[in-house]
Parts: C-alpha cells; sequence; structure tokens
C-alpha cells in the first residue's frame, strides 16, 4: 500500500471512529437531510404547571428508533415536554408526531437518536450534534385564546379541566362534560367512555385560600373499582414548592383490590411517613383537614346532620408541612393506568358541599 493510500485510509477510519463515539453520523435516505416542521402550535403564553395543548409535526428523513423530544419556553427557560419523566415523543409510521404540551411563548422539537438523554430544563436549546439529528423552534400562535370553561359550586367559582394530566402515572384525556352540577347544587365527577378511552373530570378553585379548615360532605366512594381514584387535594401551580404545597384525601385501592380504599397524604408520597392508608366505610362521609403552621389534621367522619360524630380515621402529619402559597383546591376522578384490574365500568361520583373555615 503507497503512503497516500494510507493516509487517505487513515482518515476515513479516524472519521468513522468519530461519528461512532459522537452518535453523530446521519447519512441522508435518499439525499433528504433531516427536519422537522410543525403542523400545529398553541398558542403564546406565559406557561403553568396546568395550562397544557396539542402540539403536532411532521418529521422529513428519519430513521427507524428515533424520537421527538419536546421543550417550551416559559420565563427564560426551556422545559421538557410534556413531562420531565415522560420527555419522550414517539414518531408514527408517517414520521408524525403528536403530544400534549405545557403552554409556553415558544415550542421547540429535536429529533433525537437512542441514547439521548434530555435536560429538564435548560437555557438555551441544545444543539445539533451527538445524538440531536434536527431541532425546530416557533413562537406560539398569538392568535388562539381557547375559552375557560368554569362552573359555581359550595358558593366558589371552579375551573373545569379540558386538557390531559399524567397524575397517577400515566396520561387521562379529561372532558368537560365530566364534571357539573344538578339542581340541588351538588358536583357530579365521572369517568365515562369515549371514542374508545376513558375520559376523566377535574375542576379546582379560581383562588387560594390557605391555612384553615377544608371540608368535602361526598356521597358513597367505597365501591369504586380498584383503578379509579377520587382525589380531594390542594395543589400549587407555580412551582415555587417541587411538592406543588400539595396536601391530599384520595379514595382509591391503587389497582390492588386487597389494599384500603382510602389514604392521606403529605407530598412526597414516597417518604413512608407522609402516607397514612385506612379504610373508608360504605355510606356519606365527611372528609377534612385543617391546615395551620407545622401541622396538618386529616379528619374522616360518617356525615351528620346536626350533630358531631366520632371519626371513623384521623391523622396529625407535623413533618414537611408547607406554607400556604398559590396553591387551589382540586377535586377529580380519574382512572389509574398501572392498575392490576383494568377498569371495567363507567363511575361517578357526587360531591353534596365544599366548605372552607379560616
Amino acid at each position: 500500500m503507497s503512503r497516500e493510500h494510507t493516509l487517505h485510509f487513515h482518515r476515513i477510519s479516524v472519521a468513522v471512529l468519530g461519528c461512532v463515539l459522537l452518535g453523530a453520523c446521519h447519512a441522508p435516505q435518499s439525499g433528504i437531510h433531516p427536519a422537522i416542521k410543525f403542523t400545529r402550535l398553541p398558542k403564546a403564553d406565559d406557561g403553568g404547571t396546568e395550562s397544557r395543548a396539542i402540539i403536532e409535526g411532521q418529521v422529513t428523513g428519519a430513521r427507524p428508533g428515533e424520537q421527538i423530544v419536546l421543550f417550551a419556553r416559559s420565563a427564560g427557560v426551556w422545559w421538557v415536554q410534556p413531562f420531565a419523566n415522560h420527555p419522550f415523543t414517539t414518531l408514527t409510521g408517517e414520521s408524525k408526531f403528536e403530544n400534549s404540551t405545557h403552554l409556553g411563548t415558544e415550542y421547540a422539537a429535536l429529533l433525537v437518536a437512542d441514547g439521548y438523554r434530555p435536560p429538564e430544563t435548560a437555557d438555551n436549546l441544545p444543539e445539533k450534534g451527538r445524538y440531536v439529528i434536527a431541532v425546530a423552534s416557533a413562537k406560539g400562535e398569538a392568535s388562539r385564546r381557547p375559552v375557560s370553561r368554569t362552573l359555581h359550586f359550595s358558593g366558589y367559582e371552579w375551573e373545569i379541566r379540558g386538557l390531559p394530566s399524567n397524575r397517577g402515572g400515566a396520561s387521562n384525556t379529561y372532558d368537560p362534560a365530566n364534571a357539573w352540577t344538578d339542581e340541588d347544587g351538588r358536583l357530579h365527577l365521572r369517568i365515562a367512555q369515549g371514542l374508545g378511552q376513558w375520559t376523566c373530570a377535574e375542576v379546582n378553585l379560581t383562588r387560594s385560600l390557605g391555612y384553615g379548615t377544608y371540608l368535602f360532605e361526598a356521597n358513597d366512594a367505597s365501591q369504586l373499582e380498584p383503578a379509579a381514584v377520587f382525589g380531594m387535594f390542594t395543589w400549587d401551580d407555580s412551582n415555587m414548592d417541587p411538592e406543588h404545597r400539595e396536601l391530599a384525601l384520595e379514595i382509591s385501592r391503587w389497582g390492588d383490590p386487597a389494599n384500603k380504599n382510602a389514604q392521606y397524604v403529605v407530598q412526597p408520597y414516597y417518604i413512608p411517613a407522609n402516607v397514612v392508608r385506612f379504610a373508608a366505610p360504605s355510606g356519606p362521609l365527611t372528609y377534612s383537614f385543617h391546615w395551620e403552621p407545622g401541622r396538618v389534621t386529616f379528619r374522616t367522619a360518617r356525615k351528620s346532620a346536626g350533630r358531631a360524630e366520632a371519626p371513623v380515621s384521623e391523622s396529625v402529619f407535623t413533618s414537611g408541612i408547607p406554607m400556604p402559597g398559590s396553591e387551589e383546591v382540586h377535586l377529580n376522578l380519574y382512572v389509574y393506568a398501572q392498575s392490576k384490574s383494568p377498569l371495567r365500568r363507567e363511575s361517578e361520583v357526587v360531591i353534596d358541599k365544599f366548605e372552607y373555615l379560616p
């Protein structure tokens, strides 16, 4: 082999090795360079943890196994979408993508190879190279402004959820038609079957209340299927608290028929001392929690007209108690996707009354 051939072979070998190490070699298919085009963009908005919409796009030149990573820009920061624990969006057979995203002023999509580990947040978008094959970004649509749906219950205004949520470990679809008040002023939440999937229900107060006593009078929820979850909780959208100032009363067996059917939670739930499970009996019950500095007292009692009854369950938490912020009360009924027993039929809960005592 001549010296010239030896040098040429060496250069090719180094180039190939560099591609392998960097994961950056992506030979165009039939001369088509990978590119991303948005076909549907959400409106431009300052953003928030509960504000989401659908984003769609088309990729040219994608290879099997490659995926999309979405970002939304809010408060000058790029946030991976739709959730930090679900950062990848799968391409269809036609190289199209669709997912929900939290709202922002700008949106971005990355075409990435297997092995890419997206950041949860970034000051600047990742650049093309290594595992990032293509990058596209665009400002949100200025003309879109969806009308918020609300209802009135127990003297308060509540916003009705219509966007997906991953509460419970998987994305659930929410239909505003699944939340309503009847002629007696009672709030109904249901899980319904529609278009081949379950649709859920959630409402939240449009104001924060802070320290005080929160009471929820609800009809019998003890017979919910193991895959159904009825929640009464506080939630702060502002992200000033990583646990969102969540204090929760939840009625569910969390997918296991052998579990007790209710629990009190001070987030984070993965600390054993922050969760107390109990058996909620059949019949109407009053669920409540009294929130004060450094202390939360949860209580469940049989519903009674005009007289106090001994609680069927009561627990006091004094560790990790959040201070008030921008939290709002949420009421929801949704499907726990990791259930051992999949949901079989539609479900409904009725809340007679909500009361707050400062």
